[in-house]
């Protein structure tokens, strides 16, 4: 007979995450003590964001839940943010917080909320765990969690409940069921067709859904058959290889797409969800299809064709029915790159933060992996840095939160333990996640952290400066980033020249320790990187 936290314990292998991580309570021991007989790991993360945010990416990556942890009342609310990235930006997620037993929660005042209505918000489904039941609720949650599109679980895991025996089903549901994904036919799609065939300058912009799917070989077949240009969510980017011809780069909601976008005749959306957009209408009058795993129900992205179905079969049976030719993407694509190049080389008077991200991407090896935080770097790495396969480019984007590079590296580390992993952040979100850098030296999990040194917070300061404000309240100052790296167990390199840049990036290639490379850069280029960009 297994207690709940042991069924939950079972469960959570099985779903392919050996692993749980955040900061615990006194109510969360009995399951720690149940992941560690089944040699599962415990992560200890000093914040409860950051514990989420890598459990998030973590399920991001390799589709299984990533499982996170909190005390109750003061952690709970801590983690918010967390599940609220997990929510925002399509990450199967299961966050458990303690709770008293129903009697104390009902009578109590202190540390006492209602957390289950806190997080019911910004999860796919909120729960009470009971003995009685959480065979049933497990099954139920890996499902959720799961299904297109993905998201967070919340479970309130009582301490009443935590040892109790778990009634056993008679015949369990399968955590995970095998799924038959049925090719359309070409009839069905006869019509989808005829519209791309008519369509003399198509293009696609592509999004999550091609990666929920594992579609991005499809996807690339797709675009060469058709000749279109590829334009990808920062989500996105790697789903097709961006040092494939056809690649023209990301959609960021500004304006410097809509020249592309606007010669087209044909808009196809590969797997779009309107949270990777900027909220605002959109632009565009040329007619719209969508291929897509589940329908669009917020009616953003104005499509009067929406073929639903799994996108990899959807692409494979179009490539073999669709006019093959070449198309005008190749040159499109080519112009769009060119002008995003143009855009962002502004001139410098130090160590600017585009040539930072282009001599990164000139040094570290080619399997890499990227996270990037919000902030003002953030439009550069995201244009600049290249990703050449799905997956390798993770940044909180639905959300857009501050403090992820860090976590998500973290999370990157656990997925691919050999693979190179950098985290790109500004000096403002390193602050927010800057204990993990102990995390990753305790834990054994090698980072290499670039952190974009400006001494302010860059993007208000650009927004100020748009609006013709004076600049306040965004200045950060000095840090001794060296002494801060050594007490943390890092290794660190300040560097304010491209040269000494290069040099502190190359002792950091084939590195089995967390390092700390701080990039002093000179952010003045932004405001004008902004108004070639981006609608501000």
């Amino acid at each position: 007979m297994s207690t709940t936290v042991e069924v939950l314990a079972d469960a959570f292998k099985a779903m392919g995450t050996p692993f749980i991580v955040g900061h615990p309570g006194g109510e969360t021991v009995e399951l720690m003590e149940a992941a560690r007989v089944r040699d599962m790991r415990f992560i200890l993360m000093k914040q409860e964001t950051a514990g989420a945010m890598l459990a998030s990416t973590w399920g991001e990556i390799t589709g299984s839940p990533g499982v996170c942890v909190s005390t109750r009342g003061p952690g709970a609310a801590n983690m918010v943010n967390g599940v609220a990235h997990a929510w925002m930006d399509r990450c199967p997620l299961i966050a458990i917080t303690d709770q008293y037993p129903g009697k104390t929660h009902a009578t109590g005042l202190r540390q006492v909320m209602d957390q289950r209505q806190l997080y019911s918000g910004i999860t796919k489904w909120s729960t009470t765990v009971y003995a009685d039941s959480v065979e049933q609720q497990i099954r139920r949650a890996s499902r959720v969690a799961t299904s297109p599109a993905p998201g967070p679980v919340h479970f309130d895991l009582p301490s009443s409940e935590t040892s109790s025996v778990a009634a056993t089903l008679k015949s369990p549901a399968p955590l995970t069921p095998d799924v038959d994904r049925l090719s359309p036919s070409e009839q069905s799609i006869a019509s989808l067709q005829k519209q791309i065939d008519a369509a003399q300058r198509p293009v696609l912009l592509c999004g999550l859904g091609v990666l929920w799917d594992q579609a991005t070989a499809a996807l690339t077949e797709f675009a060469e058959k058709i000749g279109a240009p590829v334009l990808t969510t920062s989500k996105c980017k790697g789903a097709i290889d961006e040092r494939h011809p056809l690649r023209a780069g990301c959609i960021i909601g500004g304006v410097i797409e809509r020249t592309l976008v606007e010669q087209a005749d044909l808009i196809i959306t590969v797997g779009l969800d309107a949270v990777e957009l900027q909220p605002k209408a959109w632009p565009y009058t040329a007619p719209v299809i969508a291929i897509a795993s589940a329908p669009n129900l917020d009616a953003l992205v104005p499509a009067t064709t929406e073929t639903i179905g799994n996108v990899a079969s959807i692409l494979n049976v179009l490539t073999d029915v669709c006019q093959n030719r070449s198309g005008w993407g190749y040159e499109a694509a080519e112009s769009f790159r060119q002008s995003v190049v143009n855009a962002l080389d502004v001139h410098s008077d130090g160590l600017s933060p585009q040539r930072a991200v282009e001599i990164a991407r000139e040094i570290m090896p080619e399997d890499t992996i990227a996270t990037c935080d919000a902030g003002a770097s953030r439009l550069l790495v995201v244009q600049k840095w290249q990703s050449y396969g799905p997956r390798e480019f993770l940044t909180s984007n639905g959300l857009g939160s501050m403090g992820f590079a860090v976590p998500g590296a973290l999370a990157a580390r656990l997925a691919w333990p050999t693979r190179p992993i950098v985290a790109f952040t500004g000096d403002g979100g390193f602050m927010m996640a800057l204990a993990e850098l102990q995390t990753a030296s305790r834990e054994n999990l090698p980072i290499t952290v670039v952190v974009f040194d400006d001494q302010e917070v860059g993007l208000i300061r650009v927004k100020q400066e748009l609006k013709g404000l004076p600049k306040h309240g965004v200045g950060i100052g000095h840090t001794h980033w060296e002494s801060l790296a050594a007490g943390f167990g890092a290794n660190a390199a300040v560097a304010d020249s491209e040269h000494a840049f290069a040099d502190a990036l190359r002792a950091c290639v084939g590195s089995t320790e967390t390092n700390l490379i701080v990039a002093r850069i000179d952010g003045s280029g932004y405001v004008q990187q902004f108004n070639a960009l981006r609608e501000l």
